[in-house]
């Protein structure tokens, strides 16, 4: 059952190894099949670089596993929530990765700095509110996503020139057309996060606001309107 999805998957996983945006158990990459309404995940509790293609479980959209010798990702609820408010999207990425998650520990934004950032995301990478009690207590994955989502339309965001945000005091969540353009889109934000907690710990004088129209230049240089109906373009797949 659906066994390229599963070997896309499976190989973006081990992306988010390669690229040391996870340590021990701590990330995990999906996909979708919309036309049947089922996801691949990678197990919970196993670490990413110890997973094999065989590992990977199928769930549906109520979060029932459908195959698998083992149970999914404790982040599952979170993934569906995403897949369910952003319908373009087929895959989504999750880790801990350092920089990123200092800024999601701290309950910051990544701004926008540079040209870097504005080739791959149009405007502060913006993060979540904290989760309130209620949330934490009750169904904490899915309102995990729902935090997320909530982030995007009060903040009139959209999702396809943002493919990504922060949870507070958790850490990133990216999406894109595949699994690996997710992946993609953690590499550029970890990166971009190292970039920008850099320059904001410099003196309040050096840290410069990116002019709006370079911003504008760069993200609609790399984009057209469509542009999440096309992956990242090929110089910066990762392989």
């Amino acid at each position: 059952m659906l066994e390229q999805l599963k070997k896309e998957v499976y190989e973006a996983n081990m992306l988010l190894s390669k690229y040391k945006l996870t340590t021990f158990t701590w990330g995990n990459v999906s996909g979708i099949d919309r036309k049947h309404g089922l996801i691949v995940l990678k197990p919970g509790g196993v670490a990413v670089e110890d997973i094999t293609l065989d590992d990977m479980v199928v769930v549906n959209m109520q979060g029932l596993k459908v195959e698998g010798k083992s149970q999914p990702t404790t982040d599952t609820l979170t993934h569906i929530e995403l897949y369910r408010a952003f319908p373009f999207i087929n895959g989504i990425a999750h880790s801990h990765a350092r920089w990123c998650t200092i800024f999601s520990q701290m309950g910051l934004g990544i701004p926008a700095l540079g040209t870097t950032h504005a080739d791959y995301f149009h405007g502060e990478i913006p993060c979540t509110r904290k989760l309130r009690a209620y949330e934490i207590r009750g169904d904490y994955e899915r309102e995990t996503g729902s935090v997320i989502v909530e982030r995007f339309q009060k903040g009139k965001l959209d999702p396809e020139e943002m493919p990504g945000a922060l949870v507070c005091n958790h850490g990133p969540y990216t999406w894109g057309r595949s699994p690996k353009e997710a992946v993609n889109y953690s590499v550029v934000m970890e990166e971009v996060a190292f970039m920008a907690w850099h320059c904001m710990a410099l003196p309040d004088r050096y840290l410069v606001p990116m002019q709006k129209d370079l911003l504008e230049r760069h993200f609609s240089r790399r984009h057209n309107k469509n542009r999440l109906k096309n992956q990242i373009d090929t110089d910066t797949n990762l392989s």
